[in-house]
């Protein structure tokens, strides 16, 4: 039976290329970067190669860049630690949306007992957030705005540039996360006034448990983890060096050819599925849509029961975040956008990568018109 991998989203096959770089810093170059040593300072000069290849590629300086377990970390060091650096200021509001990532919604829900004030704002029906809404949230007291660059359900690209200048204008801090979209939209933190960017390293054909937070030189943050004193004593532990040299490799290995591609598979797939009676698209058509990114509701079936059927002709596919597919709750994104829990339960995500294939897409197309039929078939609401 065909495997066909669709929820790149949740998480992305390793590069072979990146696999390779890797082994090394299990069996043979495995130093601690911390030790004076020769096989210490071999795994230090690797660690700092590696900061290096992630700041540049978003404009940042390499001491801009800390290393960290992922995006979920990442996204808590930026808000937690810039509150916590904030205590007795009088900057305690946070501005968000109503579609961010569980973890940045569950931190800022954890500040809110800590005694922040957090505005979140609505986004239209596509998914955007009006800057001038962010323009007219903004108050003496607010601290920082955070908003996702690239949703991660329904793959909405926000206009970061003219928020950025807002928040800079206004002297607040601007908070992205970014681990949907990094490698596939343009992130640069001088032109675009970021503070902190949030990164990680197996949404992009890297390794899971490894991710980096760019914070803007100047600016100060508590850290969550007190030890050793690494990485700028903001995030103590021993570096995972293998995982670190495998995140640079995953994002020297991205290129812009990969993203036309994906673009043109997702239209492909998008324009498919829209050819099925009683669908729509979630999210923007256009180019603000995340290159890789496809979310339809196939109203009065459930999204749930398109995913087992699917995954029994070998796609891979989700109804929603992996993060939160735990939980029966319908989608907080697709009720933030105007969807109704019954219409939000019949939603279906597929997201590609660059290992894609168009015969995979035919494939897949083939075998979501037979069971979106024969599910209507046997549903009893018409």
């Amino acid at each position: 039976m065909k495997q066909i991998y669709l929820d790149n989203a949740a998480t992305t096959q390793v590069d072979k290329k990146v696999i390779e770089v890797m082994q090394p810093y299990f069996s043979e170059k495995y130093g601690n970067a911390s030790s004076q040593h020769l096989k210490g300072q071999e795994a230090k000069r690797a660690l700092e190669e590696s900061r290096s290849v992630i700041a540049r590629s978003i404009g940042a300086r390499s001491d801009e860049i800390i290393f960290t377990s992922g995006g979920t970390e990442s996204n808590n060091l930026a808000l937690k630690g810039l509150f916590f650096a904030n205590k007795g200021t009088g900057k305690n509001h946070i501005i968000t949306t109503k579609i961010e990532h569980d973890c940045v919604m569950n931190a800022c829900k954890w500040l809110e007992e800590q005694g922040a004030r957090v505005t979140y704002l609505n986004v239209d029906e596509q998914g955007f957030v009006d800057p001038e809404d962010i323009r007219k949230a903004i108050t003496p007291e607010t601290l920082v705005v955070s908003i996702i660059h690239g949703n991660n359900e329904i793959g909405t690209i926000q206009p970061i540039g003219e928020i950025g200048r807002i928040c800079r204008e206004k002297q607040v801090y601007f908070h992205i996360d970014a681990c949907q979209s990094y490698t596939k939209a343009r992130i640069n933190v001088k032109k675009q006034n970021l503070d902190f960017v949030t990164l990680n390293a197996h949404k992009i054909h890297g390794p899971k448990g490894v991710g980096a937070l760019y914070i803007r030189d100047g600016v100060k943050i508590e850290p969550l983890a007190h030890g050793g004193r690494h990485e700028k004593n903001l995030r103590s532990g021993t570096e995972n060096i293998p995982g670190i040299i495998g995140f640079a490799k995953a994002v020297k290995t991205s290129r812009n050819s990969d993203i036309k591609k994906m673009e043109k598979l997702r239209d492909k797939l998008i324009n498919g599925i829209l050819k099925i009676q009683n669908t729509n698209l979630n999210g923007p058509k256009d180019e603000n849509r995340l290159c890789n990114n496809i979310n339809v509701c196939f109203n009065n079936i459930e999204g749930e029961a398109i995913g087992g059927y699917l995954d029994a002709y070998g796609i891979s596919s989700s109804t929603g975040s992996a993060c939160s597919s735990h939980t029966l709750e319908s989608s907080h994104v697709l009720k933030a956008i105007g969807l109704s829990d019954l219409q939000a339960n019949t939603s279906l995500r597929l997201s590609l990568s660059k290992f894609n294939k168009e015969e995979e897409i035919d494939y897949v197309l083939e075998v979501l018109n037979k069971v979106v039929g024969k599910l209507r078939r046997m549903s009893p609401v018409k």
